[in-house]
């Protein structure tokens, strides 16, 4: 496919590709893209191809995945729907919503999806082009590995963009999971000799210990693919603490926390099957006396949290179908009999009602079901998506709260009559007359410090807010930059990035 179409014009560029996925990728290139930064090089991030339910609304409009929206937070600009001209979001193991340039372009199955990536490669060389106009250097990201070669053909994610836009790729590997030289060896191997040819280097990543150790290695490696390494990085044990993309990082909730287990505000979050935009966790995550415990499928929601919050869901009747078969809607109404309290953040809000109808079958099969009859208040899902960023006041505490909205539905019934958010003028959500059940459609919301720590003093009187997220997230990627400039070659990057292949 990429012999077919290609860029008549070489743009300063590099791309990080991994020899699998979840081996860091992200996070490294968000890195990167802070020290350049603070270098003065006008740099964007780039990812042609994502999956991921955690997405986040641009400013013009789109959605995109969470990862290019901290990846252009470390830039210092607003995300664009350019930066990940192609989102996956699955709606089930074998299908996933597919949206181009910010918009739902279509939902498709696995198999009708790889016929259709030969019609998607345009637009993602189109939003390369319009991204490059506004930088000296683009970052791109890959997205899996280029050795799944039996997916080759179709490719636009990896070696498949690489020789479309004709980018320097270096590989990076998790030395944490084990196999670091064969991965790193294996996938050379694997490659054709023009794909050989882009590959320039590799970086080794989440290395702990002493790094002088693995000497050798980098002798093995040199010797069976004659690549260079452009650094060996450190284990860097504050990357917990910035938004993650994939849902892997939600195991980790939780744990580490200082404070003794009797001072702890403990909230519970349900794991749905499709969990989305659980990045709302995140700011509550990051306080040193809360305790977010994910609850896996078969456990039943502990009995001595706080709270339970109901997250976001790509496919809203179909987890809340799972939520019933764990038996979590009674752990939900024991847990409000002992005076607990739930929330509901925009599908978890949705479950929260009466009702809910899909007459249109657009997140699976159309239909209706029951909600858990804690509001009153029906759903129904349409074809018309909101994404909006967004601002307003909370009810309850009077405190300005801000975020976005990404939902398809309208919610209507007389349990709206009390609203817990006022959004731009306009109500949303929904509060019980005891204030112990409520919901909105509103994601972020927990970044406002001042919400949040007014929130949760109805848990623990007089606590004070001991964080300042959106300070401590920018603290924590120029900490990470400089982890990255003591610990690999930025300018060796650079070079490379504006001489091309």
């Amino acid at each position: 496919m990429s012999d077919q179409i290609k860029l008549d014009q070489m743009i300063p560029s590099l791309m990080f590709q991994g020899t699998g996925s979840d081996v860091g990728k992200s996070l490294l290139v968000a890195g990167i893209c802070r020290a350049m930064t603070r270098r003065g090089i006008v740099v964007r991030p780039f990812k042609p191809q994502n999956m991921s339910n955690n997405a986040a609304v641009t400013s013009d409009g789109g959605e995109i995945g969470r990862a290019q929206a901290l990846q252009a937070r470390a830039c210092g600009v607003k995300p664009s729907v350019h930066m990940n001209p192609v989102l996956l979001k699955p709606q089930s193991d074998m299908g996933s919503q597919v949206v181009v340039q910010g918009q739902v372009m279509t939902t498709a199955k696995a198999r009708d999806y790889y016929t259709l990536k030969s019609q998607l490669l345009p637009k993602v060389l189109e939003s390369f082009v319009k991204l490059s106009k506004e930088a000296d250097i683009v970052l791109v990201e890959g997205a899996g590995s280029p050795a799944e070669v039996n997916l080759r053909a179709a490719d636009i994610a990896n070696m498949g963009f690489a020789e479309a836009a004709n980018v320097p790729v270096i590989l990076v590997s998790d030395i944490d999971r084990g196999g670091v030289i064969a991965s790193i060896v294996g996938t050379y191997n694997l490659l054709s000799d023009h794909e050989k040819h882009l590959l320039k280097g590799y970086i080794i990543n989440k290395f702990r210990g002493d790094v002088t150790l693995f000497e050798t290695g980098h002798d093995i490696i040199r010797d069976h693919t004659n690549l260079p390494t452009f650094g060996t990085l450190t284990w860097f044990d504050e990357a917990r603490k910035l938004p993650a993309e994939d849902a892997v990082a939600l195991e980790k909730a939780g744990t580490g926390k200082a404070e003794a287990k009797d001072k702890l505000i403990k909230i519970a979050v349900p794991r749905l099957g499709r969990i989305a935009n659980f990045d709302d966790l995140d700011p509550l995550q990051a306080e040193p006396d809360v305790q977010v415990v994910l609850v896996q499928a078969g456990e039943p929601i502990p009995g001595d949290v706080d709270l339970i919050i109901l997250p976001g869901s790509k496919t809203t009747m179909p987890d809340l179908k799972a939520l019933r078969e764990q038996g979590w809607d009674i752990d939900i109404q024991a847990h409000l009999r002992r005076g607990g309290h739930v929330l509901g953040i925009c599908a978890g809000f949705q479950m929260l009602g009466t009702k809910l109808a899909d007459p249109q079958g657009i997140e699976g099969p159309a239909g209706e079901v029951d909600g858990l009859g804690l509001i009153d208040m029906s759903t129904t899902m349409s074809g018309d998506k909101r994404l909006v960023e967004i601002s307003g006041v909370e009810s309850s505490t009077g405190k300005t709260v801000y975020g976005y909205e990404m939902h398809m539905g309208r919610s209507e019934g007389k349990g709206l009559a009390s609203p817990m958010l006022t959004l731009e003028g306009h109500p949303d959500g929904a509060v019980s007359q005891d204030g112990r059940i409520m919901g909105c459609y509103l994601h972020g919301l927990f970044a406002s410090d001042s919400f949040r720590n007014e929130y949760l003093r109805r848990f623990r009187a007089g606590r004070e807010a001991s964080i300042d997220y959106e300070q401590m997230v920018d603290a924590v990627l120029d900490r990470f930059a400089d982890h990255c400039e003591a610990q690999m070659d930025i300018s060796a990057m650079i070079e490379m990035a504006k001489s091309g292949v």
